[in-house]
């Protein structure tokens, strides 16, 4: 599949928001011990990487009730859904002034991820997390996502890169009180 960049200025893929806010002094703390560990800049992705899916649990595995969606937010919480981690990962990611975008993928609801720009190239991530059944890991040689669609049961991949995250999906993340809301509002298609 070709991953198509919605806007064509790779400088939006590095930019702060409200969401991304790589500019909290969370999100630059994280940033700066991740960055002691590592040698390089493709080192430091996979650090931040397996920080955000292994250290941050899906709240929908752990049972956690709150909803995050704000980058600083999800790191200080330590909890969040695949779209709340994948903002986490951008923001420790573009931090260190490495391009990331948002992408989805539709199975039941849209699933969120990101993409890391090395090497001329967009290589897809997945920080979900792990649990049985499911082992998504950091690669630049080939995807190692959580899931896989199928398209014969209408799943996809969307190949656009969003420089910010989708707004369908940033509303219904800040419009949920609580997980069990979200889960009944999540977006089925993009």
């Amino acid at each position: 599949m070709e991953l198509i960049q919605n806007t064509p200025d790779l400088s939006a893929y590095l930019a702060a928001d409200e969401a991304i806010d790589h500019d909290h002094p969370i999100v630059r703390d994280a940033a700066a011990r991740l960055a002691k560990k590592a040698a390089d800049s493709y080192a430091y992705a996979q650090l931040a990487f397996e920080f955000v899916r292994d250290t941050i649990p899906h709240s929908q595995d752990s049972g956690d009730l709150r909803v995050t969606w704000r980058a600083s937010d999800v790191l200080e919480q330590g909890t969040g859904i695949c779209y709340a981690k994948a903002h986490a990962l951008a923001a420790l990611l573009r931090a260190e002034d490495i391009p990331t975008a948002f992408c989805y993928q539709q199975f039941d609801v849209v699933h969120g991820l990101v993409a890391v720009r090395f090497n001329g190239a967009w290589h897809r991530q997945d920080p979900r997390g792990n649990k049985p059944g499911v082992d998504a890991r950091f690669s630049l040689d080939g995807e190692r996502l959580a899931f896989v669609p199928d398209p014969e049961s209408n799943e996809m991949d969307y190949p656009v890169l969003y420089a910010e995250p989708h707004p369908t999906v940033l509303s219904v993340l800040q419009a949920a009180p609580d997980r069990p809301y979200l889960w009944k509002t999540l977006p089925t298609a993009l």
